[in-house]
């Protein structure tokens, strides 16, 4: 299953054919002087839940509620508009589409002729008044073809968007494999370095111990288990430095985002989880650090995961 991309964009513009069918359906797109087109146009950015917007036309604001349905089914994550439009225009040209027919010119001239023989005052009709009222004289468009149309429209809309956010979403999952891969090496870089550390600030707080030791001695004032609380203390001071737990937790988040990405499917907010633990341990690996190799670790793994989120937040 594919990782998918929060963003996205797909348009369509497509005839809306009246209920004839097979090579009538095709005759009256072709043939005739006039069609109607749908144009729908899909936008998609980031968003941690699922935001929805429609910018419809008057015609087209009866199937909002069906559109919402199609989105909702397909879509998890997101801010998307949808815009979408009827247009009414010449298959063939599209200015000599909008020039009224011959016969309506005709009855419009009668009708206002009419009108200003019992209404001398009345102003003369302008080109922009003829050019609208011609225009409502369109032909009626079938409401259940008009619905079947856009409900078909917006399922391949959704099908153009959803092959852009695959082929992003498949560049996001492959970086974010790279990474997953440089903060491997990281810890793998880490790991030889724990032991060592322990021993030597375990052996550094010691040699302290039997300093003051030495200098109480010399004074005459020795605790009888002086020596034992040393070791005591150093020991604990040694566990409070060991990162092998946190080193183990995070190449184990690490095996988790891995598979996530291979295997697909909706995981923006499993991997937003995952990344705020990565942070977690990074950070715990450089509060505890007691050499810079270890801190230089830190930080880089801390540069890495930020990188992460930043591609996380844009996964469905």
């Amino acid at each position: 299953m594919p990782v998918y991309s929060m963003t996205g964009y797909a348009s369509l513009q497509i005839p809306v054919v009246p209920s004839a069918t097979g090579s009538d359906s095709a005759k009256s797109v072709t043939e005739s002087e006039h069609a109607w087109q749908l144009a729908l146009e899909l936008r998609s950015v980031n968003s941690r839940f699922l935001d929805l917007a429609f910018r419809l036309s008057d015609e087209l604001r009866p199937f909002e509620s069906l559109a919402r349905e199609q989105l909702q089914r397909r879509l998890h994550r997101g801010k998307l508009e949808l815009r979408a439009s009827l247009e009414y225009g010449g298959t063939a040209s599209g200015a000599a589409a909008d020039m009224p027919a011959v016969a309506t010119l005709q009855r419009l001239a009668s009708c206002e002729e009419a009108i200003r023989s019992w209404m001398p005052q009345a102003m003369p009709l302008s080109v922009a008044d003829v050019l609208r009222i011609a225009g409502t004289a369109r032909p009626t468009l079938p409401m259940d073809a008009l619905s079947r149309t856009f409900a078909s429209a917006v399922t391949a809309l959704l099908d153009q968007m959803q092959q852009t956010r695959a082929t992003e979403g498949k560049q996001l999952a492959d970086s974010l494999l790279e990474r997953v891969d440089a903060l491997r090496t990281l810890a793998r870089e880490a790991e030889p370095l724990i032991p060592q550390l322990v021993a030597q600030q375990k052996q550094r707080l010691l040699d302290r111990w039997n300093d003051a030791l030495q200098t109480a001695s010399r004074q005459g004032h020795i605790p009888e288990t002086a020596e034992e609380r040393a070791l005591t203390e150093a020991t604990a001071f040694a566990i409070r430095i060991d990162v092998a737990e946190e080193l183990t937790r995070l190449q184990a988040h690490l095996d988790t985002i891995e598979k996530h990405l291979r295997d697909g499917g909706e995981l923006g907010k499993r991997m937003e989880f995952l990344i705020q633990e990565l942070h977690r341990e990074a950070n715990t690996l450089g509060s505890k650090s007691a050499s810079l190799e270890t801190s230089r670790i830190s930080v880089d793994m801390k540069v890495l995961i930020e990188q992460m989120r930043e591609q996380v937040q844009n996964i469905e």
